[in-house]
């Protein structure tokens, strides 16, 4: 089985790949399944639909779906086409995100949950870390995510746990600063019956781990963690799938024997 399950198209504001185009490159790499992601961030962006909006905004849902049932007719028995959605939650925006899973349950096979934002403010820009020490920025990261998943339960899998790492100027933060946190974080996700992806960006923003770390994977499996998917995080074609064969190698050389794709939101195990 191989399979894509972090993917984003023209349904995403930071991407403007048609969603053909993705599954186009996908079956050209003998992909059984992909999954598509698209963006949601409450806070900082709006739905298409909101009269308050303001210039950005999340996936436009209807479309979005639409869309999906199009591409699985166009390409059934070539490859299994999934919905799914990337919730970029923060703890004072959880009751619009259950709110947007009620409304869209039906429709979906896949939750991505993320921490793009703290208090709206943004990684990417510097926002968030601007005017902290990196202990102060990484720390408040992942209590940011621990509160989310306490309150918050609507998701599959806990995408690019330590994000913060890319975005981090200062350089790399040692694990044994966060580890406690983070060992809280994966044992309330496995209480819970959900998992973590191994997300192959890391290779093309130049990290010198993956994402999350060896570390964290080591610490997820020892916990007795097994929910486990692959994604690209493909914003353009030419990263579908990119660098799966090593994440699946790493996984291995861990100790884990199986990844999952999902379908319904409920997870589907296969031989790494």
């Amino acid at each position: 089985m191989k399979a894509d399950y972090h993917v984003h198209t023209y349904y995403s504001d930071d991407s403007n790949t048609p969603m053909e185009r993705q599954i186009l490159q996908a079956i050209s790499f003998g992909l059984d399944e992909i999954c598509f992601t698209e963006h949601v961030d409450y806070g900082v962006k709006s739905d298409h639909d909101d009269k308050e909006s303001g210039h950005e905004y999340n996936a436009d849902y209807p479309e979005y779906f639409a869309e999906i049932s199009r591409m699985r007719e166009k390409f059934a028995g070539r490859i299994a086409i999934r919905a799914g959605l990337e919730f970029g939650v923060q703890s004072h925006t959880t009751g619009k995100f259950h709110a947007l899973y009620e409304r869209y349950r039906e429709e979906l096979d896949f939750v991505l949950l993320s921490i793009h934002q703290v208090n709206d403010l943004e990684f990417w820009t510097q926002d968030f870390q601007r005017g902290k020490t990196q202990d102060e920025y990484n720390r408040e990261y992942y209590e940011e995510l621990l509160r989310v998943i306490h309150a918050y339960h609507d998701y599959s899998v806990l995408a690019h746990l330590d994000l913060i790492v890319r975005y981090d100027m200062a350089g790399p933060y040692p694990f044994a600063k966060v580890r406690d946190i983070i060992a809280e974080i994966l044992t309330v996700a496995i209480n819970d019956g959900k998992g973590i992806e191994l997300n192959t960006s890391s290779w093309r923003y130049g990290l010198t781990d993956t994402q999350p770390s060896r570390e964290i994977l080591r610490l997820y499996h020892d916990l007795g963690g097994e929910i486990l998917t692959l994604g690209s995080d493909a914003h353009s074609p030419e990263f579908v799938a990119a660098h799966m064969d090593e994440a699946r190698e790493i996984l291995r050389d861990i100790g884990f024997t199986r990844f999952c794709t999902f379908e319904g939101m409920r997870a589907v195990f296969h031989a790494l």
